[in-house]
């Protein structure tokens, strides 16, 4: 599903100063030498963002199990991390198909030999419609799937695939939406025309239908799960009205996904699979991206899958493996300190970090009170309301629990691995490259 010579020869690159963080003791080795001296977090410069290799692991062992258990399959989202060792691990650990979002993504994927890929999203550039023409044909093992949400998308790729060479067809899933909510078609009758045309055109072939649920709500309050349930019971029902007019032709996928309500997509669709119509077999598959590294913020107080939550789907519960590290660098007022991370550094689009402890041999647990109330571009505000001035000393390191992946990673071309963030000395075991 991936090349994992390719995956493995990223220990082969060699280290420099475009790699923020790392020690100059590391420039001009390769990451696999560099590991062979058994380095640990202290040699690292601050800011850093580290990843915790055991919650990594527990993880990605909690979601497939769960989604095996539950009979759905996975194709988690890889605009997350875009980090083809982490897309390696899911993978391996049964995952499906990796999810993306943009043609770029999909090219890059490629080049690491991913060979079932879904692109939730439209495909209208003509550059990228016509190389993914040109790829079905080099390769017939590649497995393909984008979007469509109107009859114009499905024209304008009907009329573009007509002049690109080969004569390969191009899986589409067709997208509903909801109300305020993202792209995808806003009625059941609206993506049932989608639908058709589809069905209809030379180079096309109808997949499925699919959709985001997370675009209609942002919490887990009871208006916003029934919004969630309600537009989930419409795809259900786009499919099955579908199905039983015969429109598919050979295979069936129905999508949903994200981090925040997995436990409603298989409430509400995971019926349907394996279901069958006239030949048809349905397949349901599930696109959460952010489970691989969780949070300590948005997705650690939305997700079912938290230990002790009531709606949890499962016993394996998802931990956060992420975490900030910034320095002291000033502390100018009383219950003030300043922080060598900011906005450059760490994610604060769904919220802002969090103290949770000093990094050292004592590993001082911050006080309940200590906050992070603003970032600027390279430096945070540690307010510490009622601390003593001796008690946050210039040059101390405080761990940060973060939220949100998707836009921490985005900051990082390479971030270290820790044995366990928790230790009084963490190791470092390795390094995942992103591409962003």
């Amino acid at each position: 599903m991936i090349d994992a010579q390719a995956v493995a020869a990223l220990r082969n690159r060699t280290l420099g100063p475009e790699h923020k963080g790392l020690p100059p003791a590391a420039w001009g080795s390769t990451v696999y030498e560099f590991l062979s001296t058994a380095p640990t977090f202290e040699q690292l410069i601050t800011p850093a963002l580290t990843l915790d290799n055991a919650a990594i692991d527990s993880n990605v062992a909690a979601m497939a199990e769960w989604a095996e258990q539950e009979g759905v399959l996975l194709a988690p989202h890889g605009k997350t991390t875009m980090a083809p060792q982490l897309w390696s691990r899911q993978l391996d650990a049964g995952a499906w198909a990796i999810t993306l979002a943009t043609i770029w993504q999909v090219q890059f994927a490629r080049s690491y030999g991913v060979e079932r890929i879904m692109l939730a999203n439209a495909l209208v550039d003509p550059t990228g419609l016509r190389w993914i023409a040109q790829e079905l044909d080099r390769d017939p093992s590649f497995d393909f799937y984008c979007w469509a949400d109107s009859v114009d998308t499905v024209a304008l790729m009907e009329d573009t695939l007509r002049s690109a060479a080969g004569e390969a067809h191009v899986n589409v899933i067709v997208e509903l939406g909801g109300p305020h909510g993202r792209t995808g078609a806003r009625s059941v009758e609206a993506a049932l025309d989608v639908a058709h045309a589809v069905a209809k055109s030379s180079r096309l072939s109808l997949a499925g239908v699919g959709g985001y649920e997370g675009a209609l709500s942002h919490d887990r309050t009871p208006a916003g799960l029934t919004n969630v349930r309600n537009y989930l019971d419409e795809l259900a029902r786009l499919h099955v009205e579908l199905q039983s007019a015969g429109t598919y032709s050979e295979r069936a996928i129905i999508t949903a996904g994200g981090s925040a309500y997995q436990d409603l997509v298989v409430d509400r669709l995971a019926k349907l699979a394996g279901e069958r119509d006239g030949g048809i077999a349905t397949s349901v598959v599930l696109r959460s991206g952010a489970y691989i590294i969780h949070d300590d913020g948005f997705y650690a107080g939305i997700s079912p899958m938290i230990e002790g939550r009531a709606e949890s789907p499962s016993q394996h519960a998802l931990r956060s493996a992420m975490h900030g590290w910034a320095r002291v660098v000033s502390h100018p007022e009383p219950e003030l300190a300043l922080l060598d991370a900011g906005k450059r550094d760490l994610p604060y689009d769904e919220g802002l970090p969090v103290p949770q402890r000093f990094a050292g041999p004592d590993a001082r647990v911050l006080d309940s009170g200590a906050t992070i109330s603003a970032l600027n571009d390279q430096h945070a505000f540690l307010r510490l309301p009622g601390v003593r001035a001796d008690a946050v000393a210039i040059g101390d390191v405080v761990r940060l629990g973060l939220s949100h992946p998707c836009t921490a990673f985005d900051k990082w071309r390479l971030i270290p691995v820790l044995d366990d963030a928790d230790a009084e000395h963490p190791r470092i075991v390795d390094f995942i490259h992103t591409f962003f």
